[in-house]
């Protein structure tokens, strides 16, 4: 049997969940990133995300994912590759990342100069995703900030120019006539 979870539990998944459905829920999402795995790795973009459709833009990479099928534009090698939406190998660190909402236990911090700070520690026997710190912000509820440690690496997400609602369909579309002259290469499954 489980025990009770504590009124600061309820309440830091409570916001948490909130949080997570602005910027995966119906009404869609935009969000500038930018991205440090412990000093080594360095990029940022911009994301726009509906339910399970998804597009996100850097300095390389251009990705529409429709929820049916995933592209991911290379820009210099001027290349497409083409994978079903769901495929564990359209990207090769995303899908190592799976997130599971009921695998962690929540608490929550307020920090009267930055916000609330909401703590996930996997439970017992989660593989990936080990622990996040998700910095929300004090009035808006918007995260500003997620730290995440896989193994012993942390990996921290800054987010900014953060937007809710009004992103339409067309937005995950591949815009395949723009892009007539880059090689395709199709890795979907039959």
């Amino acid at each position: 049997m489980q025990a009770q979870e504590s009124p600061n539990a309820r309440q830091a998944r409570r916001m948490f969940d909130q949080a997570y459905q602005m910027v995966y829920g119906p009404e869609g999402s935009q969000l500038h990133y930018a991205v440090n795995i412990i000093g080594i790795y360095k990029t940022e973009g911009t994301i726009w995300t509906k339910g399970k459709k998804s597009k996100f833009a850097d300095e390389k990479y251009i990705a529409w994912n429709d929820d049916v099928t995933y592209y991911r534009l290379e820009r210099k090698k001027k290349t497409v590759t083409i994978y079903g939406a769901h495929s564990e190998e359209r990207d090769k660190y995303a899908t190592k990342f799976k997130f599971v909402p009921d695998n962690y236990t929540y608490s929550i911090k307020n920090d009267p100069k930055k916000g609330y700070y909401i703590t996930l520690k996997a439970k017992k026997g989660v593989k990936g995703i080990k622990e996040a710190r998700v910095l929300l912000d004090h009035h808006t509820h918007y995260p500003i900030n997620v730290r995440i440690r896989v193994g012993i690496f942390h990996t921290t997400i800054k987010i900014s120019n953060f937007k809710v609602g009004g992103i339409s369909d067309n937005l995950f579309t591949f815009p395949q006539a723009q892009y007539k002259d880059y090689k395709y290469i199709d890795k979907r499954k039959n």
